[in-house]
């Protein structure tokens, strides 16, 4: 609940901090940097509010979104939003109190179930606040484990989650992140080997990487484990449709963004961290696990579980400090993995292969744009442009098209480079209209 201030609480507040007005007490922030005068509309009515914000929201532009970089536009079945609002969870708070919240562990156990399932390995925990913590809390867990020192990240993880780790990680100065370049787009397996000596803690790999491109997760994970090193795998779920499970071809941690997973794009957040681990490095699993169980009379009853956070034992003896979870995001996520199953997985995984790859011929078809890097891809290529990546978003942007993401950021070298993304979301008329707009930018 909100209440404002009214005046007479405004001035009792500044006689206490001794001012006389609320310009003295932001005196000390430059004038022209202060927010000018707002031009509050007149009070309306509810039926006039509706119609005003009808009017706000149709001066948007509807654009087919081509863009991705680990935010992608999936198609949220209308069950999933009906459910998750429901009163019985988007009222609930976080269950501390674990007996007297069967039905929101329940559906954190189904969670962690599935995404059990879809990383084929043994533990998941209640999630966490996105993909690149869960990456962060994988590698933190791995140098514990291995009590090394030392990870190998390929530049061709998601430069936003590089970040994150190298800001994890700075404070307490370890593990060091060591950067294996990725010239061809791809981790090399005969490099990754030469720089595994015995301060390795980990190797990391992203497949489908950022630059769309699947790595050889199996050859990675057997060079890894010839060294004492663990494997850390950074997988799309929504890929797990039509890709092998990292679990089944040797990773010891697998995490991932869960945003696909019936939760919108929503400017950027909350988004879906999803972590899951070999059974016997359980008890270096962050935050909260869901188990199942049964009472005195042998009826089944669900209870957090093995909790090694710094509110049930000492603070600089825990596994982590990440207290809470993503409930109502990961409620999305099972709700709509029970809805679609492994068959609609499926069918939503091929369906953005089949896309992605239409567009991708259509566009190399154009004089002046080709694909960057050899491989194959899942639903994302970096498409090379005879003109800087940006001019041709801008274009697109005038023809209804978010084009993708181009990717001058990495560098120089990057300024004709345009990651594009084409999901299940995108129409044959769509793939046709960027292929045309792409056409006329080249002529």
């Amino acid at each position: 609940m909100y209440s404002p201030h009214t005046p007479t609480d405004r001035a009792a507040m500044l006689r206490s901090i001794g001012v006389a007005s609320l310009d003295d007490l932001l005196a000390q922030i430059p004038a022209e940097l202060r927010a000018g005068g707002y031009r509050w509309p007149a009070a309306l009515t509810e039926p006039e509010l509706m119609a005003y914000a009808r009017q706000l929201a149709a001066r948007n532009k509807p654009l087919a979104c081509f863009a991705g970089a680990g935010a992608y536009d999936h198609f949220i079945p209308a069950a999933v939003p009906a459910l998750v609002r429901r009163g019985e969870f988007m009222s609930a708070y976080t269950p501390y109190q674990a007996e007297a919240s069967q039905g929101t562990l329940q559906a954190i156990y189904e969670f962690q179930s599935s995404v059990c399932a879809l990383y084929g390995l043994d533990v998941a925990n209640a999630s966490l606040y996105d993909g690149a913590v869960a990456l962060a809390e994988a590698v933190a867990a791995a140098a514990r484990i291995a009590n090394r020192r030392k990870i190998l990240l390929p530049e061709s993880l998601n430069p936003e989650w590089r970040a994150v780790l190298a800001t994890h990680f700075r404070a307490r100065g370890e593990p060091t992140l060591e950067t294996i370049p990725c010239p061809a787009g791809r981790m090399d397996v005969a490099e990754v080997a030469r720089r595994l000596d015995g301060a390795v803690a980990a190797v990391v790999v992203a497949s489908p990487n950022f630059f769309g491109l699947l790595e050889d997760g199996a050859a990675l994970a057997e060079a890894a484990h010839a060294r004492g090193a663990l494997l850390v795998a950074a997988a799309d779920p929504v890929s797990l449709g039509v890709l092998e499970a990292p679990g089944n071809w040797g990773a010891d941690f697998a995490v991932g963004e869960g945003q696909g997973l019936g939760n919108a794009l929503n400017y950027g957040g909350p988004y879906l961290g999803l972590f899951a681990c070999k059974k016997a490095y359980m008890r270096h699993v962050p935050g909260r696990i869901c188990g199942m169980t049964a009472d005195a009379a042998g009826r089944r009853g669900f209870v957090l579980t093995l909790q090694a956070r710094e509110q049930h034992i000492r603070r600089e003896r825990a596994a982590s400090n990440v207290c809470s979870n993503e409930a109502l995001c990961a409620l999305a996520a099972t709700i709509h993995l029970a809805l679609l199953g492994p068959a609609g997985l499926r069918e939503v995984a091929e369906s953005c292969v089949d896309r992605a790859h239409r567009l991708a011929a259509k566009a190399c078809a154009i004089p002046g744009f080709r694909l960057r890097f050899d491989g194959p891809f899942f639903n994302e290529f970096v498409l090379a442009c005879p003109v800087p990546a940006a001019r041709v978003r801008n274009a697109l942007l005038k023809a209804g098209i978010l084009a993708g993401v181009p990717l001058g950021r990495l560098g120089k070298d990057w300024n004709d480079s345009l990651l594009v993304c084409a999901t299940e979301r995108r129409s044959e008329e769509e793939i046709d209209r960027f292929a045309a707009a792409l056409g006329r930018l080249a002529r």
